[in-house]
């Protein structure tokens, strides 16, 4: 895999309590130059988070002193713009969900150390605002419109609060106005997957968009079932 294809000195944390595992994948990464700091327990990656303010986290949901989960909640809440990926052994879609609320990706064990490195450089070529072009003009559609300087949106005048993962899809298809984006399209161009038609990734996010966006108007994201998501009404 070419290093060149991650951000160049990204700092990332891990917090995993198995020593084999951290090992292989501080190595994996600082292979590719990011930089890496690793933690077993949810204290130790509070504690590093704090001093250090990653660019990252890859977190191991299950932990000796409490759930990755609830820890990437407090980074989150501490840091918007850190990047969330967990790490499970479970793969069943409550606990899916339950990561994806608030995270940009999960990664089920056993896993592809080639796969954890792709997938964590995609979460942060969506989540590092400093590596975009300054200056764009808002996209608008309808009553939406998204600063692409700032990664926000407003509906209606009101704020929406969109994780990284969230704006990214929503970007892509407002870019596509009323077009159908196939849901192979937008595991491409949004989570850069290959191959991966069968994954749920697609469905839980646009589930958390329309929760969101529907709180401040009439539905937005239509479903064409079996093909993929577009947006309605008037652009």
């Amino acid at each position: 895999m070419n290093k060149a294809e991650h951000p160049a000195g990204a700092t990332v944390l891990i917090v995993e309590d198995e020593p084999s595992i951290a090992d292989v994948l501080a190595i994996a990464l600082r292979y590719h130059r990011f930089e890496v700091m690793t933690a077993g327990t949810v204290r130790e990656g509070l504690a590093l988070a704090t001093r250090t303010r990653p660019d990252a986290a890859l977190l191991d949901v299950m932990l000796p002193d409490g759930d990755g989960r609830a820890l990437g909640r407090e980074l989150r809440a501490r840091r918007p713009d850190l990047a969330l990926v967990f790490l499970t052994a479970r793969d069943a879609p409550a606990e899916i969900v339950g990561a994806l609320g608030f995270g940009d990706d999960y990664i089920t064990k056993p896993f592809n150390i080639d796969e954890v490195v792709a997938r964590l450089g995609a979460v942060l070529r969506r989540t590092r605002s400093a590596d975009v072009l300054p200056e764009r003009p808002p996209l608008r559609y309808g009553d939406l419109e998204l600063d692409e300087t700032a990664y926000t949106v407003h509906r209606s005048g009101h704020t929406v609060q969109l994780t990284p993962t969230e704006y990214a899809l929503l970007r892509f298809l407002v870019r596509n106005g009323g077009r159908v984006v196939p849901k192979e399209q937008l595991l491409r161009h949004v989570w850069q997957y290959e191959h991966t038609a069968e994954s749920t990734v697609v469905e839980t996010y646009i589930s958390y968009l329309r929760r969101k966006l529907e709180a401040l108007g009439p539905p937005l994201i239509t479903t064409r079932r079996g093909v993929g998501y577009g947006l309605a009404g008037g652009a």
